[in-house]
């Protein structure tokens, strides 16, 4: 955790920084943190591993893991929960658009036992059928450390309240756009062997999002949006404790509920 909070640390104040040599370009920045829950489609997932092994699992149902407990059980420790930050810069003086580096640490693990069809080879037999997907005696998969969205958005909002006897807004709609790496922590089950892989930069993801900000204070806000978008996975690793050179392949639409707080900063 301690970790996490340095490097973002790290990039806000490098951040800040530029915008204020260039601050007649950028008209202010903001920094967010806040928590979120998904929902997933159906994957079909394709497993090439160390093994030699070379098949596709199909309609698979997956679920997040929020872990909100932890808030009240570890409150130190933030990053536990699905977590979101957003750095993002102001490019006009209304604060109408901006650009932001948009981060989600979501979470998505494969449902055990749910039964589903399976086509390739496996230990050099050909299979073609259904199967339990018993992480004992098959395999389990989630990017639990981990599916982690990193991407650059584009930022449009409008004022539709203001404060009594003031030009301030109370009340915003905002809308954004954007597109980004995915560098996943995959955690991997084959027959029990079990490993939890390194972070990597495995895929891409696109996205759209929309919501509202309050701002109760005049630079602290409240922001709330659903957001949708799909995930491809090219090369996210399946190595387990005892064979290499696995990977998977897949990927999915989702919808996701996001509720931070922020604050606006002025150069």
């Amino acid at each position: 955790m301690i970790n996490k909070i340095t490097i973002a640390f790290l990039i806000f104040v490098s951040l800040h920084s530029f915008g204020q040599q260039k601050s007649t370009f950028f008209k202010g920045m903001y920094i967010q943190w806040g928590y979120n829950t998904e929902w997933y489609t159906k994957s079909n997932i394709h497993f090439k591993l160390g093994n030699g092994s070379d098949f596709t699992i199909h309609h698979v149902v997956a679920s997040d893991k929020p872990d909100f407990d932890a808030i009240i059980k570890k409150p130190v420790e933030i990053s536990i929960p699905q977590y979101n930050y957003r750095i993002g810069f102001y490019l006009n003086e209304k604060k109408s658009q901006s650009v932001e580096i948009n981060f989600d640490h979501a979470k998505y693990v494969v449902t055990d036992f749910q039964k589903a069809h399976i086509t390739g080879t496996i230990d050099g037999e050909y299979v073609n059928g259904d199967s339990i997907l018993n992480p004992e005696t098959f395999l389990h998969l989630e990017h639990t450390d981990g599916a982690n969205w990193l991407h650059i958005n584009y930022v449009r909002q409008k004022t539709i309240l203001h404060k009594k006897l003031s030009s301030l807004p109370l009340l915003n709609y905002i809308y954004k756009a954007g597109a980004g790496i995915n560098i996943p922590r995959t955690d991997f089950t084959w027959r029990g062997d079990r490993l939890n892989n390194y972070f990597h930069i495995a895929g891409y993801n696109i996205s759209v999002e929309a919501g509202a900000r309050i701002y109760p204070c005049k630079h602290l806000f409240i922001e709330a949006t659903g957001k949708t978008g799909f995930v491809q996975y090219i090369n996210a690793l399946a190595n387990t404790t005892q064979m290499k050179n696995s990977r998977v392949k897949h990927n999915f639409e989702y919808f996701e509920l996001i509720g931070l707080v922020g604050y606006d900063i002025t150069f």
